[in-house]
């Protein structure tokens, strides 16, 4: 199953024609589109420090979470994420993650715990990619790691219907929001420290 992929992708990522490419050139080439390949597609560039993109791939997996809340079956990109641009090697990047995702999946990945991973679990799944997509668009470095980390995670776990991998994605999920929280705590406590000594003072 995803030898073909792999293959697709690294020869795609030798072969792209332009110096920008839009990320609706990038899924053509990642080929037929579902809820699973969308979030691995929009996750990938935020692991990556391209400049700009975590604000509108956030937006674009908020608009894909809902489709999936309303158990829609629409597999694609808003207009807006898909005429998002990347220069020609970051998408070579991003090709490159994506086959390097599925090849390791490949070897670890299979049908398993299917009730994880079928549409009934879009109540779960669906809130925990729109809280991932809230924390990538907050302007924190580094911050789009875990969150997209854990996007891909459930982007595999709906393309290999794997419940392994969702609950990995799932926890993943959970630490971003544990890390993220305890960094807003640690900022307003430094915040406010400081008015108050500019207040003392």
């Amino acid at each position: 199953m995803t030898a073909p992929v792999v293959q697709r992708l690294r020869e795609a990522a030798e072969n792209l024609p332009s110096q920008r490419v839009s990320l609706r050139s990038l899924a053509q080439v990642h080929g037929s589109a579902t809820h699973g390949t969308l979030l691995l597609l929009l996750a990938a560039p935020c692991l990556l420090p391209v400049p700009g993109v975590g604000t509108v791939l956030g937006l674009g997996m908020v608009a894909l979470s809902a489709a999936m809340w309303r158990g829609h079956t629409d597999h694609s990109l808003p207009s807006r994420v898909a005429d998002l641009e990347l220069p020609r090697l970051w998408a070579q990047r991003v090709l490159r993650l994506l086959a390097a995702t599925y090849a390791t999946a490949g070897l670890v990945a299979k049908e398993r715990l299917n009730r994880l991973s079928s549409p009934a679990s879009r109540c779960w799944t669906a809130p925990t990619v729109a809280s991932m997509a809230f924390i990538i668009v907050l302007p924190i470095p580094l911050g789009n790691v875990l969150p997209a980390l854990a996007t891909m995670l459930l982007g595999l776990g709906l393309v290999f219907r794997d419940g392994v991998a969702m609950l990995l994605g799932f926890a993943t999920a959970v630490f971003a929001m544990v890390a993220t929280a305890g960094l807003a705590l640690l900022v307003w406590a430094w915040g406010a420290e400081w008015v108050t000594r500019w207040m003392l003072f």
